[in-house]
């Protein structure tokens, strides 16, 4: 059977909320702040009205160290963000004009910051 329906979502946001035992080598998105920095992201583009947004909380996406990651679909772009403000440039530039933040993607092969 075709399936006719338009998407639902035009893109997924998955944000890393994953926690490690403390003082994991790797370390963890976590314990830098990925919660409320997610729920904070999925407050503002609700206040934005978003509504072909879905911003997801995710299990380790591996890589810790440059914690907090989040990965956008369908583009495939993984950024490091730290603060509300970095939040804030992703959903401004990404989500609502399709211009990936240079200074907080991160390229497919780093390992660390």
């Amino acid at each position: 059977m075709e399936n006719k329906s338009p998407l639902y979502f035009d893109k997924h946001v998955f944000c890393c909320q994953n926690i490690r035992e403390p003082g994991d080598a790797r370390g963890c998105c976590a314990e830098k702040g990925a919660v409320e920095l997610r729920d904070y992201m999925k407050d503002k583009c609700k206040q934005l009205r978003l509504k072909k947004i879905r911003i997801n909380s995710a299990g380790c996406l591996d890589r810790c160290e440059l914690g907090p990651v989040m990965v956008i679909y369908p583009e495939g772009i993984w950024y490091h963000y730290r603060t509300k403000e970095d939040v804030d440039k992703i959903i401004e530039s990404h989500l609502l004009n399709g211009i990936p933040v240079e200074e907080l993607v991160l390229e497919p092969n780093r390992k660390r910051l």
